[in-house]
């Protein structure tokens, strides 16, 4: 098979890696009319090892990988192949029309830079001002990265082969003494980062220890993100900005911090929307020792682990574009936070579903929906908007006592048109009349995280400044009994209940509502059906 497999890398150097199943023909079988594969003379295959890499994981192979994909992209295009070995590098800089290809057992490391900085490590981060203050360090910078590319189109990394980021920094130089901070001269930040490029593919490899971020994405267009798995101290991957985005099959260990992030910043220097984006059969977890997702182990964190782990899959923080026609479908949720959909610097979150979901051991709510107004953006934005949201399917087990699910909005900024069907929450419980009686404050400028209003006085939903909210088929589970209500919801305007379940030992109510218009609940077993115009204050 080894010919068939040159030939396909052939193909793909040539920019007719979309053709491949079809042209090419394994040993044996029949083919009316095959596309001619190059012939020998004209391979487009450029091995690292042919100008000058080592592969032996001490010499520093990126001035050899730069001539390869140099000398490829001058040629017009071709495949970068990386042999098996392990290939310490500082900064890969990517081009045009190629193709790097990590074969089976071949490692791209990032070699380590010395605490007190160097001049010889990382390309040095790129000025982004005057918006820097605008998102953190690692949004502004993209060269100071083991991959970075910047303006160019139709590239891809490819094959089962390993990025371990093993000598660069997580941005928290507070914590980490063995690695340098983001800022000292030489460091590398991330594993891959992208600004303003078009038509990529990532697929099939596997990231470990990818520092700040295992992906940075920012302005990337028509991106496909496919069967990747992700080992890592910090993001997984961040989609900021991008259009036309297809993330599926993957797998990612991200305990200190988001598994699958979309994100909306001003890291462009304007408002960009992130949009027409699907993320699919796709699994989040952040309880297993970094490294042991890869290696098979799956060796959970014991209890000198204090961090919550995060792990999840989240639109925000960053939000200054704005979220559009975005999809989360078929993931499962395991030891991590929960979904959060988060807009709290202007951008226009909307059009957005979530459906068949699992979720087991959520650390925090299952599901938190956020609008507020923090604004970290150009001074004079206006608020933004939180609307047309659906979320159906979605069964979670294990959930935190203390926190339920949160949809809340901002005094004169609701949350608008959503609804939630078919859903199974399963919560700890054991909340105490004290803790049904709090009123949470309203923190409409803090950073956006379900525990921002401490323990919540509902053991399902809470609910404000939201209008048109749709709840069918839905059933809160408590496994301890519980004096909060299944449901609170304030200055609420349109609120609808259809077959609801709200089981509760100690006789807790299933509601508890003030200022609240247009509502009804119906058809429910063990609930009465409700129906009022205007309800200033009421439990039942």
């Amino acid at each position: 098979m080894e010919p068939f497999r040159r030939n396909f890398l052939k193909l793909a150097g040539s920019g007719l890696a979309g053709m491949a199943a079809s042209a090419i023909v394994a040993p044996g079988a029949r083919a009316e009319a095959a596309v001619p594969v190059p012939a020998a003379g004209t391979s487009s295959v450029y091995d690292v090892r042919t100008f000058g890499a080592t592969g032996n994981g001490t010499t520093i192979d990126s001035p050899a990988i730069n001539k390869a994909i140099e000398a490829a992209a001058a040629a017009g295009g071709g495949t970068v192949l990386f042999p098996a070995g392990v290939y310490a590098s500082y900064s890969v800089r990517l081009k045009s029309n190629i193709a790097l290809y990590l074969e089976q057992g071949a490692t791209l490391l990032a070699a380590s830079t010395p605490l007190e900085g160097t001049e010889h490590g990382y390309d040095a981060a790129e000025s982004n001002q005057p918006w820097e203050s605008y998102q953190d360090y690692g949004h502004n910078h993209w060269h100071n990265s083991l991959i970075w590319g910047e303006n160019i189109s139709n590239f891809a990394i490819l094959g089962p082969g390993l990025i371990w980021g093993r000598g660069l920094s997580r941005g928290l130089s507070h914590r980490d003494k063995t690695l340098p901070s983001a800022e000292t001269p030489g460091a590398g930040n991330k594993a891959i980062a992208l600004k303003n490029c078009h038509n990529v593919i990532l697929r099939d490899f596997s990231i470990l220890a990818g520092g700040h971020f295992g992906i940075l994405a920012t302005g990337v267009d028509n991106l496909t993100i496919d069967n990747l798995k992700i080992d890592t101290n910090r993001d997984g991957m961040d989609i900021d900005c991008c259009r036309n985005v297809r993330v599926s099959n993957c797998s990612v260990n991200s305990p200190w911090d988001d598994g699958i992030c979309p994100k909306s910043s001003f890291a462009l220097g304007y408002a960009r929307a992130t949009e027409n984006v699907t993320i699919t059969n796709c699994y989040v977890t952040g309880d297993y020792q970094m490294g042991t997702l890869l290696d098979g182990t799956f060796k959970r964190w014991g209890p000198e682990f204090k961090v919550v782990p995060t792990g999840r899959i989240k639109c925000g923080t960053e939000s200054n574009g704005g979220f559009k026609n975005i999809t989360i479908s078929n993931c499962v949720f395991e030891s991590c936070r929960g979904f959060a959909l988060e807009t709290v610097d202007g951008a226009l979150l909307e059009d957005i579903t979530f459906v068949g979901v699992t979720m087991r051991d959520i650390r925090n709510s299952p599901i938190f929906l956020r609008l507020g107004t923090r604004m970290r953006g150009p001074q004079g934005t206006p608020a933004g908007t939180l609307k047309r949201v659906i979320m159906s399917n979605i069964t979670c087990h294990g959930a935190v006592a203390e926190l339920p699910s949160i949809i809340s909005g901002v005094p004169g900024h609701n949350i608008e048109d959503v609804k939630i069907n078919d859903v199974y929450l399963h919560q700890l419980g054991g909340g105490t009349s004290e803790m049904a009686a709090l009123n949470p404050p309203e923190k409409e400028n803090d950073y956006p995280e379900p525990r921002m209003f401490g323990t919540l006085p509902a053991t399902g939903f809470f609910v404000r400044h939201v209008k048109n909210i749709e709840f069918g088929n839905v059933e809160i589970a408590i496994e301890k009994p519980d004096a909060r209500p299944a449901f609170w919801l304030n200055d609420v305007d349109g609120a609808d209940f259809f077959r609801i379940k709200a089981g509760n030992a100690n006789s807790a109510p299933s509601f508890k509502l003030n200022k609240v218009k247009d509502f009804r609940v119906f058809g429910s077993r063990s609930i009465k059906d409700v129906v009022e115009d205007k309800i200033d204050s009421r439990e039942f």
